[in-house]
C-alpha cells in the first residue's frame, strides 16, 4: 500500500497563520465537514485548536475527522440495527 503524501496548508486562526500538514484525503473530508455545518475551513480548525489537548493541531484535524465518520458510522449502525415496527 502506498502511502498518501502529507502536504503543508497555511491557516489563519484567530488572526495569526500557521500551517498544518495533512493528507489531500484528511483536508478533503475536512473541508466537507466545514461544508456542512455552513461554516469555512479555517473556522471548524479554529475551533478544533480551541478545544485539543495536548497533541499538534495537525493530529488534532485528523482525530477530528476520524471522529466524525465514526460517529457517522456508529448512527448509521443503530439506524440499521433499529427494530422493524411491528406490523398492525
Amino acid at each position: 500500500m502506498k502511502s498518501a503524501a502529507v502536504i503543508k496548508r497555511s491557516v489563519s486562526i484567530a488572526g495569526h497563520n500557521t500551517s498544518i500538514s495533512l493528507e489531500d484525503e484528511s483536508w478533503n473530508s475536512l473541508q466537507e465537514i466545514a461544508e456542512s455545518r455552513g461554516k469555512p475551513a479555517s473556522h471548524l480548525i479554529a475551533s478544533i485548536d480551541a478545544e485539543r489537548k495536548s497533541t499538534n493541531l495537525s493530529s488534532a484535524v485528523r482525530l477530528f475527522v476520524l471522529g466524525f465518520y465514526r460517529d457517522q458510522y456508529s448512527r448509521k449502525k443503530i439506524v440499521d440495527v433499529a427494530p422493524a415496527e411491528a406490523p398492525h
